[in-house]
Formats: C-alpha cells, structure tokens, sequence
C-alpha cells in the first residue's frame, strides 16, 4: 500500500485565529506536525493541505511539502479530498490533525495497519476512557464498538447507557472508549464520502464522521495505548507549554 499523510490547516478559527502557526517552544505548531508524521514509517509521503499563504510560505521556507487548498471546505476531510483529486497512486490517506503537535508517530503506524484488512473502508483510533471527568466531558466525543471494533456510534454523551446503574459507577461496570480524532481512508472512499451532503445525525452531534455511518460506510478502529493533547484555544496553548517545556 502507498500511504500518504495530510495535515489539513486553516488560518481562521473561531476559538483561536492563527492556530497553525502558534509558537510551541521555538517551532510553530504546524511544523511540530509534520515533523512528527515525518516519522511514521508507513507513510510515502507527508504534505500539509492549508488555505492561507502566510502557512504556505511558513511550511515552504521549512523546506516542507505543502498544497494551497479552497477555503470554503466544511471540514478536514473536505480538504484532504481535494489534495487526493489532484494526486495519483495512492491507496491509503491518513488525516492527520494539525493541532496536535506531539502525536506520537506509532499511532500514525498503528491507524495504517487497518488497513491491511481489504475490507477497510475507513478507520480511526479509540482509546480507553480513564476518568469520569474525561467520560461526562462533551469535548471527547464518545464511540460504541462492535464485537469487530468498528464504531456503532459515536457522541458527545456518555455512551452507552448503563440503565440500572450510577453514572459515577459506570467506568467499574464496562470499558468507555474516546474517539482519538486521527482518520484513514481507502483514496476512493474518501472521494466518495466528500460529495455527501451534511446528515441530521452529523449536524445534531456536531461529529462529521456519522454523516459516513448514516450512508452505510464502516469505519475500523484500532485501540490506542494513549491520548493526544489538543491545542483548541489560547489556554490550551498555555497548558502544553506549561507541560512540556515548564514555563
């Protein structure tokens, strides 16, 4: 399989403008990315997919490779579907998010092994939910599995219910899984999947990864050892900056 990673980034965000090239410890937050994807060894290539010149010129002055997109996608996948039509001889995309500047490049591996089942369309990674803190908050989306380890469903509440018992005693009764938001696709899928409209679920729950289960797609996952910490506004920025470099 020929694996190619996308780092979809965009200069206007709502919570934070300018996310991308925030500054972590001496190097931006998007060149913190791409480095680390640099080192998935699965991967043929990385590129990152962006709208804005001021990330075009920030990621080619790095040497990086990078693609200026449309502004109008709704989301990652829109973006990293435009970067696809335009490339030929890939099998396997990986969107990687561009607000996570310490993913660990094993998960990137870890997300492509999935794949070695033909019968993947779409695969994402889970990981175990530790806390009930981390299980009520609406920020970690919540995913139900099948026995295979495809999603059922994904959610913003705690998922699913556990009728008869405390929610502060769910976590002793069965195992709770968050949704690590990293996506590969099969390259015809993910065409595919970014011509379909927007579908009650996805516009309810605010995940667009349910308008693909609404139209009969599977999504694989695979069990990750451990999180990532996202970068979603000027605190996060604080708090990561506080963690790994104590200041």
């Amino acid at each position: 399989m020929k694996i190619i990673g996308i780092i979809p980034a965009r200069y206007d965000s709502s919570r934070f403008p300018g996310k991308p090239l925030a500054d972590i410890g001496g190097v931006s937050m998007i060149q913190r990315v791409y480095n680390q994807a640099k080192h998935a060894s699965v991967l043929s290539e990385v590129i990152v997919a962006t709208d804005d010149q001021r990330i075009y010129d920030h990621i080619k002055s790095a040497a990086g490779n990078v693609v200026m997109t449309r502004k109008d996608h709704e989301s990652g996948t829109d973006r990293c579907a435009e970067v696809i039509a335009s490339l030929q001889g890939f099998d396997i995309a990986i969107n990687i998010q561009g607000d996570e500047p310490f993913i660990d490049p094993q998960q990137i591996n870890l997300l492509a092994s999935c794949f070695e089942n033909p019968a993947t369309q779409i695969a994402t990674l889970v990981h175990k939910v530790s806390s009930n803190e981390e299980l009520l908050a609406e920020n970690k989306p919540k995913v139900v599995l099948n026995k295979n380890g495809e999603a059922i469903y994904f959610s913003r509440q705690a998922i699913p219910f556990l009728r008869g018992t405390k929610i502060e005693d769910w976590l002793t009764k069965r195992p709770f899984y968050n949704h690590i938001g990293i996506y590969g696709y099969r390259t015809e899928v993910l065409k595919e999947i970014s011509a379909l409209p927007l579908s009650d679920l996805e516009q309810m729950e605010g995940l667009e990864q349910l308008r693909w289960l609404d139209n009969g797609y599977k999504i694989q996952t695979a069990l990750s050892a451990h999180t990532n910490d996202a970068i979603d506004s000027p605190e996060d920025l604080k708090y990561i900056i506080a963690k790994y470099f104590g200041n």
